[in-house]
């Protein structure tokens, strides 16, 4: 609602024809710029996620016309093959196992995740993501979960839990995103594979127990998502939209008086055209800088070879990482970092993530000046359960890269077919030209000019998770 002083302000405005007050209708006209600017800064680091997140959920569940569309809420997409510089919502997306996704809407009811019978040699996940980005739950491989019915909850669900549930995941958020990773081990087994997708089912409660649906939940009132926007203030009306989704923890009840000030979370949708000229240009300068810490944190960040295992979580973990790993009284800023460097990224015991974001120097890589190798010494390849893979993105969108070999990154199912070096070790090759016919097994293509790389490690042995095995440098050739 706007506050009676706006109000009468605005009707001063009308009633004097001939006042050169500008033609809008100022918002809180106690706001100074130098306090929006560091509002808005604060606002974005913390939302920052939550925005991205909303990027996904409109791609995939709203936007119908979209080519990224997978299915309404509540019903899950599957895809038996590997992302391509085609799939564009996610950013450093995983190219390493098929995926099923699904956004799930709890509001009305909880729902039953069924999980059929998968062979204890392929490694699965189910990655249950709630609207702030925090890994809420799990149901996998790694954790020795086996098949049955898993019943995901909402914030206000209090029902009894029927038979036949073989676990219940609770949920702070009413609406989550879950992804399903099905290791695929060669071309031959892609009809295994699409079997095991077949057997991921998602049913109402209700459906499961044969009994009456209750009352369909409102439909969400999604606004329209615009590419580039998410990168300006413009990222606010995403912001102010999530917000109305999730019932903000006690917590954090001053951060959100706070972001009230410019717009966020109030009972008005989020408008910049209804502040004046001098606050608009302080909320961009405020993004810009929250922007750049986020990208500044990343990079500091990824120097520790543990990161991953410290910024991809819940919220609890979450909590705990800022104040014991990181000297912070809030983890806004790990899970922004987490969002911006790689958003829906497993948690450590899941999976660990070594990056490569920059040099020795700080510099971005950049295959237009340099060639880089990755060696691995005898006996030090990737300690893991499953398996690891290595996969190149291009530094400007985030995204996997056109190449002439349609190869998005090398993993240990291709073991076989590398080029060992005479000491046992096991050089790749990253650069935008080949090496050579008799290396191209290890050639890893890069764009011509600034990328990065991350590498996985499914089900990481305790020496990755304790950092008694460090992941080997990328020099320059």
């Amino acid at each position: 609602m706007k506050n009676l002083s706006v109000m009468v302000l605005a009707g001063l405005i009308a009633v004097s024809g001939c006042s050169n007050e500008p033609p809008y209708t100022p918002k809180n006209a106690t706001l100074t710029p130098q306090e929006a600017k560091q509002i808005a800064k604060d606002a974005y680091v913390y939302g920052f996620p939550l925005v991205l997140n909303y990027k996904t959920m409109y791609e995939y569940a709203v936007n119908k016309e979209s080519s990224e569309y997978k299915g309404d809420f509540n019903q899950i997409g599957c895809v038996a093959r590997l992302f391509t510089p085609e799939d564009k919502a996610i950013i450093t997306p995983n190219s390493d196992t098929p995926y099923c996704m699904a956004w799930v809407d709890l509001r009305a009811e909880p729902v039953v995740f069924t999980i059929p019978e998968i062979e204890k040699e392929r490694y699965y996940s189910v990655q249950l993501i709630d609207l702030y980005t925090h890994n809420a739950g799990y149901i996998s491989s790694v954790q020795k979960d086996g098949p049955g019915n898993y019943l995901l909850t909402g914030p206000n669900w209090e029902g009894e839990v029927p038979e036949g549930i073989t676990k219940i995941i609770p949920f702070e958020t009413s609406f989550i995103f879950s992804i399903h990773r099905t290791q695929l081990f060669n071309a031959g087994d892609i009809n295994k594979l699409k079997k095991i997708q077949d057997g991921y089912t998602i049913k109402p409660l209700s459906t499961f127990l044969g009994t009456d649906a209750p009352e369909i939940a409102q439909a969400i009132d999604a606004p329209v998502w615009e590419n580039g926007t998410e990168f300006t203030a413009q990222s606010f009306k995403y912001l102010d939209f999530m917000l109305t989704l999730v019932k903000t923890p006690e917590a954090e009840q001053d951060q959100m008086k706070r972001f009230a000030r410019i717009g966020l979370g109030d009972d008005d949708k989020f408008n910049i055209e209804e502040f004046g000229p001098d606050i608009q240009k302080a909320l961009e300068e405020g993004v810009q800088e929250g922007l750049t810490a986020i990208k500044e944190f990343a990079v500091k960040a990824s120097a520790d070879p543990l990161a991953s295992t410290k910024v991809f979580g819940t919220r609890a973990f979450l909590n705990r990482s800022a104040k014991e790993n990181y000297n912070l009284n809030q983890f806004f800023i790990l899970r922004a970092t987490a969002a911006q460097s790689g958003i829906y990224g497993n948690s450590g015991a899941e999976a660990t993530y070594p990056s490569y974001l920059a040099d020795s120097e700080g510099n971005p890589f950049n295959a237009s000046i340099n060639d880089y190798t990755l060696t691995f010494n005898k006996g030090e390849l990737p300690p893991v359960n499953a398996f690891w893979s290595l996969t190149m993105y291009d530094g400007k969108t985030q995204l996997l890269i056109d190449n002439p070999l349609n190869r998005y990154l090398l993993n240990s199912p291709m073991m076989e077919d590398f080029v060992m070096n005479k000491d046992g070790s096991l050089t790749i090759y990253v650069q935008k030209d080949s090496p050579g016919k008799e290396l191209e097994a290890n050639w890893l293509p890069a764009p011509d000019g600034p990328f990065y790389t991350i590498m996985r490690l499914y089900g990481p042995k305790k020496e990755a998770l304790e950092g008694d095995w460090i992941a080997p440098p990328l020099v320059k050739k």
